[in-house]
């Protein structure tokens, strides 16, 4: 197989493997949020995933951005798709959302972005969302409903919310929505290495005050280190330098829509690991928001 050939196979491959990495986030919050508060955890996440890309920075003599803008929009999306994003959905389960609510909630993503693309590109001439990716984002949101369904009607006793946890998970939701838009619209192509270091930075700046006010200790067991060398390792090294890649190489309204397989497939893992039990009702809603995404990604015939 030639290079050209493989840099073509792995480029079809990105979106799956991003989801398969991108899925394990709510596995990674079962091992490790019992015993860390969540802005305590991410910002030590942080401080990791910026120490593994500096030293890979340095030898390999990477290209840090050009000018002060690039550094500023670069912190802007760190700040909403990591501060935010993260920082939102983990602070909500950890307050007592149910992690099926919180799915449902930030997987609302895909038609938020295709709204906002909807509105600013009309009477522009720019292809905005077709009527068939239309179809396909409500598919997809369709399918993840009933992925989601039976937490939402059959969760723990425990799980409760809270205008508070609720805050925390809409917010979420906005943070990723703006932040993906902000980053097409906005970010230069740069090493992915150097933009996800300048973006961890600006998260970590933005998370160490929420860690301080935090009451709660983290307990280091065998169970928080696991979770946290995945979180650094698997989600920020390889899931968030994938995202900003697919956005920098592809539409919002496509890369987006990926985000309908994220909990069909965390559904799947934690079937394989914990024998979570996996419905005809999830099998269905997994295959609507495949043939939802399906939709949305084709390239039209134009």
């Amino acid at each position: 197989m030639s290079d050209s050939q493989e840099t073509t196979a792995w480029v079809r491959a990105m979106p799956v493997v991003f989801v398969l990495i991108w899925s394990t986030g709510f596995i990674v919050a079962r091992y490790g949020m019992p015993y860390a508060p969540p802005f305590s955890f991410l910002l030590v996440r942080y401080i990791c995933s910026i120490l593994c890309f500096l030293p890979w920075i340095l030898l390999a003599r990477v290209a840090w951005p050009r000018d002060r803008a690039q550094w500023l929009h670069l912190s802007v999306t760190g700040i909403l798709m990591h501060a935010g994003y993260l920082g939102g959905v983990w602070a909500a389960v950890k307050s007592g959302m149910g992690s099926g609510l919180s799915a449902l909630i930030v997987g609302i993503q895909p038609v938020l972005t295709a709204i906002w693309l909807s509105w600013s590109l009309r009477g522009s001439g720019q292809p905005g969302v077709t009527p068939r990716q239309w179809g396909g984002l409500l598919l997809g949101f369709a399918g993840l409903l009933m992925v989601v369904w039976r937490k939402l009607t059959m969760g723990s006793p425990l799980d409760h919310v809270t205008p508070v946890n609720m805050a925390f998970a809409i917010g979420a939701l906005f943070s990723i929505t703006v932040g993906t838009l902000y980053q097409k619209r906005f970010v230069q192509p740069c090493d992915v290495r150097s933009a996800n270091t300048v973006q961890l930075l600006a998260a970590a700046v933005v998370t160490l005050p929420l860690a301080w006010l935090e009451p709660e200790s983290m307990q280091w067991n065998p169970q928080l280190v696991g979770a946290m060398a995945w979180s650094v390792l698997g989600l920020t090294l390889g899931g968030s330098s994938l995202l900003y890649i697919l956005i920098q190489r592809g539409a919002a309204a496509s890369v987006t829509s990926m985000m309908y397989m994220v909990p069909p497939t965390t559904a799947i893992i934690a079937w394989l690991l914990f024998g979570e039990t996996i419905t005809a009702a999830t099998l269905v809603g997994t295959a609507l928001t495949a043939l939802g995404v399906s939709l949305v990604v084709r390239p039209s015939r134009s």
